[in-house]
């Protein structure tokens, strides 16, 4: 015969939902449905499943998995989610979803909205230049820039432009930029025009000196004229 569930089977079978998320979601910049993902994947992490799928989040949302996904990278620009490599005793590595960032930020005393503005505005360049949403993980290399290497949303966007203009569009060759100008010191865009400016002009000077003959470079480095 089967067994008849009590109220008290019920009772047991839930997880917690910190009530400061229910009041606070739209601080955070989160409309319900986002807020729905949110504590879709925080139940889903809480059940031992780090990295559900979107076929699995979709199941209990009233979305499809396109839109589903586009929520997704949302919140990992809005710096609430994270995807972190884990490796296991074989060695074998797996991702899993992390919401450390979603409830640092709920629980700090101000949520700066200066800087969400900032970041936001930054993430909305990025996909301006390479003409597609970026991916999760260029995302969160973005992110990297900003919280862990503390590199100020001005400074990302001149290392930006300057791939952009050297026709080296990736994030390698920004990363290498900002590398580079951290380790001279450079943590201002009037530091980065001075020293770019003077990279080109060295670049310059050696081709014309190997082709005997004058060459405009100004295309190198017209960004360092001025900010938009």
């Amino acid at each position: 015969m089967k067994k008849q569930l009590s109220f008290q089977d019920f009772l047991y079978d839930q997880i917690t939902i910190p009530n400061k998320l229910l009041i606070s979601y739209k601080i955070l910049g989160l409309n319900e449905t986002e807020l729905m993902a949110v504590i879709l994947i925080h139940r889903s992490i809480y059940k031992g499943n780090s990295f559900p799928t979107l076929e699995e989040l979709t199941a209990n949302l009233t979305i499809d998995e396109k839109e589903c996904s586009m929520i997704l990278r949302k919140l990992i620009q809005k710096n609430l989610l994270k995807i972190e490599r884990t490796e296991n005793s074989q060695q074998q590595l797996s991702e899993v979803y992390s919401l450390e960032p979603l409830w640092e930020k709920l629980y700090q005393p101000e949520i700066p909205v200066k800087k969400e503005t900032e970041d936001g505005s930054l993430f909305i360049l990025f996909e301006q230049e390479f003409g597609r949403p970026l991916s999760p993980f260029e995302i969160e290399t973005v992110n990297v820039w900003l919280d862990e290497d503390e590199i100020s949303p001005a400074l990302i966007k001149a290392a930006l432009r300057e791939s952009v203009l050297m026709a080296k569009l990736n994030f390698k060759y920004m990363d290498r930029i900002l590398r580079e100008w951290k380790k001279k010191g450079i943590h201002t865009v009037e530091q980065a025009r001075l020293a770019s400016k003077k990279f080109h002009d060295n670049q310059a000077t050696k081709l014309a000196n190997t082709e005997n003959k004058q060459r405009d470079t100004s295309f190198y480095y017209n960004w360092l004229e001025g900010e938009d």
